[in-house]
């Protein structure tokens, strides 16, 4: 059917009119809506309370959907104000922006309702007069759980086709006059969608919640004792000296995503360390800047502890634990060290972006140990983080391998020396703000790059000429007791995971870092990253990581036989041009040193990780072993599991949590990972053309690792060998619904929230410290 411009114009119109005849209907019965209305939560009544009643039964429907910055319109359940904030039609993950996006951080870039309406966000609550009527007809909230009771979900296994569950799917963000004709076109669409209704208790309770205008007592106050312990940590943050303040500048930019607690509280307050413009004893003045190192246009910035006020979700939660043996080990690194320091470095963007230029008057061994002693958080920075998904980003890594830091201290103080030589060589993308370009700074940095290489591989030569070749020795054994010395990164095609230990068998690949490395990393996808910026920041931080993942690689092929380097890293670039090849092993990247390991196997590559093995046994990390499976005949059936190869693993999720039925025995959780088999990983767009389907592994293990799950399914420990068998003959879309109608409990599940439930809580219980709320945006529907 074609329409004229006129009756188009007419269209246009009329649909207008049907929104502002709703509004003017809600206006005429109700009132104009406040925007401030909720500025400042109403109490509840005697015997109602919101953190008793009602945020139980919005963690445990709504934050699981609601949480990250790819929460759908941006609405978060994870704090009352969350909800007070509402929805935004504006995308945060946005892979095609020109321009940074306005930045939308809930409790930084706006502190109350009213402020947040004026950036954009529409109301979920009534705003207008407070009457049990009113709060629920102009509630967004209610009519969605009110559209979820009236339509249930289709009594079928695999939910229609009306339901879009890509994550890239047009956002749906209807303000209140629009929810009319939101529920008349999408029925089916109410909440928690493609998921089952709440039961009559948890709707009767919001129900009442909402009638009663989503009063919220507030937090509850801090015990004395922890309120003793942040005016220790402050005092010591903000000390005068010019050692101090460098030193606490350098903790901030490095932990200002923590989430910092006491070592000795066992209610496990969380606090995030936040820069202020008022000193300790004032209420906190939030610097709130797009990067922690942006000029905080104030003459002293003070280092305060902000209490955390959402809900704890496993995909930003980087717990970090302070106490006094922490605080004496950075007095000792960064106050007592011998160092000079006249004056403090600027904010200028260039320099403060730079940190080999802004730190250099600390001493590099301080840096390196500042974040070698907790490792694991330091890289799950760039892992878990505020960023919630990002194939992009992540398919510069393989799917699982293995991760080591240098140790030579002669080595790592030479090399402190060469990188505040070379510093000017490590300038990174986000000197460039998040409104970057894309050719021109991409072969500005690639030319910076090249020269790295070549000077890195000029000082490594000579080091090597002075000294015994690279050897076991060199690698950090985490000075025999700390657990961090080894980790195993997995990547989940859009997220990824990081957990101490060596788990699984040799991978494809492994990194070995050292300084240099660990904080450009930290700084490309840390520091300097903005999940706002526009696609030029984002394609640069990108392309940049491609150079730091190929240098973690090349640090670990100089541990191999000098003639079997090349060969090794052809490998793992099956396809890839020589000029990327040149960048792992090559005419950039080189050592000539012979290794000082004495290998005796035709396998020197698995002879390196055996050797590395027994170094670091007295600190790896054995939780995800199936060896901890104490039940000898299961622990032979798990690992005929964890043996499924090849092409079938296609058809498989990317990351599966079981629930293992053994009475009488209590359930079991294990974990079943997809590795998928590339060719290489330097290619940015074309990474389906780059799958080798007969190279895909299992990886299997006890618990819990990842914070989304593609499917939950229930297996009676006499049905392993079964669902072994059954991976393994996967050939076909029809074959995995078979396989899911037997195991999977799915979305459209009736007892969906009962396995929710209970995985939940067993996956507090496995780590209670390391875990928060799992995450249901990446449940299948097959």
């Amino acid at each position: 059917m074609i329409i004229d411009k006129k009756s188009l114009l007419l269209l246009i119109v009329v649909l207008g009119g049907c929104a502002a005849i709703t509004r003017h209907t809600l206006n005429d019965e109700y009132g104009a809506p406040d925007p401030a209305r909720f500025d400042v939560p109403a109490a509840p009544p005697a015997g109602f309370s919101y953190r008793s009643d009602v945020q139980p039964i919005l963690e445990k429907r709504c934050v699981v959907c609601h949480a990250c910055y790819d929460g759908p319109c941006q609405l978060k359940f994870t704090a009352w104000e969350g909800i007070a904030r509402g929805t935004s039609k504006a995308l945060v993950y946005d892979s095609a922006r020109l321009d940074e996006a306005p930045l939308t951080r809930l409790f930084t870039d706006a502190q109350s309702a009213s402020q947040w309406r004026g950036k954009g966000f529409s109301a979920v609550l009534n705003e207008r007069e407070q009457t049990p009527e009113a709060n629920l007809a102009a509630s967004v909230m209610y009519r969605a759980l009110k559209l979820k009771e009236d339509h249930p979900l289709p009594a079928t296994a695999i939910l229609p086709e009306a339901f879009d569950f890509s994550l890239d799917r047009k956002q749906q963000c209807p303000r209140i006059d629009e929810y009319e004709a939101f529920e008349r076109k999408n029925p089916l669409w109410g909440m928690p969608f493609g998921l089952p209704g709440l039961n009559d208790g948890e709707t009767a309770t919001l129900r009442r919640w909402l009638e009663l205008g989503a009063p919220f007592e507030g937090l509850p106050p801090l015990p004395e004792r922890i309120d003793a312990q942040v005016a220790d940590w402050e005092a010591f943050l903000n000390g005068d000296s010019l050692k101090q303040r460098l030193a606490s500048r350098y903790i901030y930019e490095h932990l200002f995503l923590a989430h910092l607690y006491f070592d000795d509280d066992a209610a496990h307050h969380y606090f995030r360390m936040v820069r202020s413009r008022t000193p300790p004893g004032q209420p906190i003045d939030l610097i709130a800047s797009r990067r922690p190192y942006d000029d905080p246009g104030v003459e002293r910035v003070y280092y305060r502890l902000d209490r955390e006020r959402e809900t704890i979700v496993d995909k930003t939660h980087l717990p970090y634990a302070l106490g006094p043996k922490r605080m004496q080990r950075w007095r000792q690194l960064f106050i007592e060290a011998d160092y000079t320091l006249t004056e403090l470095p600027s904010y200028e963007l260039k320099a403060a972006s730079n940190p080999f230029v802004t730190f250099q008057a600390l001493p590099t061994s301080a840096r390196y140990q500042f974040m070698l002693d907790e490792a694991q958080f330091t890289i799950m920075n760039f892992i878990k983080g505020p960023v919630c998904r990002g194939q992009v980003a992540l398919n510069v890594i393989e799917d699982r391998f293995w991760v080591f830091f240098l140790a030579d201290a002669d080595l790592q103080d030479q090399a402190g020396e060469f990188l505040a030589r070379e510093s000017s060589l490590l300038a990174l993308p986000a000197a460039l703000g998040s409104d970057a370009g894309i050719v021109v700074p991409w072969r500005r940095y690639a030319k910076l790059q090249a020269e790295y290489l070549q000077a890195k591989s000029k000082f490594l030569d000579r080091y090597a000429a002075a000294n015994k070749g690279p050897n076991q020795e060199w690698i950090w054994n985490g000075d025999g007791n700390n657990p961090n010395a080894a980790l195993t990164i997995f990547r989940h095609f859009d997220n990824a995971s990081v957990v101490k230990g060596l788990v699984g068998g040799p991978p494809k690949t492994a990194w070995v870092i050292g300084y240099g490395l660990l904080e450009r990393i930290h700084y490309l996808l840390v520091a300097g990253y903005d999940v706002y910026g526009n696609v030029g920041h984002q394609l640069l931080s990108r392309l940049y990581m491609d150079f730091l993942r190929m240098e973690g690689e090349f640090n670990f092929l100089t541990l191999l036989p000098r003639a079997e380097r090349k060969a090794v890293s052809d490998y793992w670039y099956r396809g890839a041009s020589q000029e990327v090849k040149n960048h792992v092993y090559g005419d950039l990247a080189s050592f000539d040193a012979q290794s000082g390991i004495r290998y005796r196997s035709k396998d020197p590559q698995r002879e390196l990780y055996t050797l590395l093995q027994r170094r670091l046994a007295p600190v790896l990390n054995h939780q995800y072993d199936l060896a901890q499976v104490s039940d000898a005949a299961l622990r032979r059936d798990l690992a005929t599991l964890a043996s499924a190869r090849g092409a079938p693993l296609s058809w498989f999720p990317e990351m599966v949590f079981v629930r293992l039925e053994d009475p009488p025995r209590a359930p079991r959780y294990f974990t079943l990972l997809r590795n998928t088999g590339h060719r290489s990983v330097s290619s940015l767009l074309r990474e389906g053309h780059e799958l080798l389907p007969s190279e895909n592994t299992m990886t299997v293990v006890p618990g819990f690792i990842g914070a989304y799950p593609s499917a939950i399914y229930r297996v009676q420990r006499s049905e392993i060998k079964a669902l072994a068998a059954a991976i393994g003959s996967l050939s076909s879309e029809d074959d995995y619904r078979a396989l899911a109608d037997r195991y999977v409990v799915r979305r459209s599940n009736p007892r969906f929230w009962q396995a929710s439930d209970e995985l939940q809580e067993a996956h507090l219980q496995f780590s209670p410290i390391g875990s928060g709320l799992l995450d249901y945006n990446r449940l299948e529907n097959r």
